[in-house]
């Protein structure tokens, strides 16, 4: 099973492929969106500003749009969750439309939230096959579905709810970070795999 952490430019992607990596799974990190597709599963990850990492995603959107509405397992993650929505006020350019909604900022008076935080009632198929109530997130910003039906989980950071995770189809978004949500968050991540990897077998 191949799956592909499309790389923005915005850092070291190391803990996240290793968190990922498993038996019967390579790992490829790509930075040409046009091939970012072309893959069992493909992995939006959380380091980066939305405007750059919308220009960078600019040249292979819509083919990587239709491929995640097409039922590419796809997982996004803190802004990787962000850009599959419509847009963000953190920064200029489109994001991939994939859940219809914007992303604004956390309405708080410590910003960004950075350290573990609780998740709310969490009901989807991933987290019955690992559960996760508690979660690690570094992040200022928050999506706002048009929707909430789309949501599978929720978090609250000093009054203001905002969604933790959201489901459109085969694709996944979380605004924590599963990688660094210690075990827990690990086997999370496997269980996301083991999904993709039943999903590719459907297909």
């Amino acid at each position: 099973m191949r799956v592909t952490i499309f790389d923005y430019g915005a850092g070291n992607l190391h803990s996240l492929a290793k968190a990922i990596e498993t038996a019967g799974v390579e790992v490829r990190i790509e930075e040409d969106p046009t091939l970012a597709s072309d893959t069992d599963a493909l992995v939006l990850p959380g380091v980066g500003a939305f405007g750059a990492a919308s220009g960078r995603l600019a040249p292979g959107r819509e083919a990587m749009r239709e491929a995640i509405i097409g039922g590419l397992p796809t997982l996004g993650i803190c802004l990787g969750m962000q850009l599959l929505f419509d847009g963000s006020e953190e920064g200029a350019g489109a994001g991939l439309g994939v859940i219809p909604g914007r992303v604004s900022r956390l309405e708080a008076e410590r910003v960004p939230q950075i350290g573990w935080n609780a998740l709310e009632a969490p009901h989807d198929p991933l987290f019955d096959a690992a559960p996760l109530s508690i979660a690690y997130y570094a992040n200022s910003f928050v999506c706002r579905p048009v929707d909430s039906s789309s949501v599978i989980a929720w978090s609250a950071h000093e009054g203001d709810r905002f969604p933790a995770a959201v489901r459109a189809g085969a694709a996944v978004g979380v605004q924590f970070h599963p990688e660094k949500s210690s075990a827990a968050g690990v086997r999370w991540l496997h269980a996301f795999l083991g999904e993709a990897r039943g999903a590719g077998r459907s297909r």
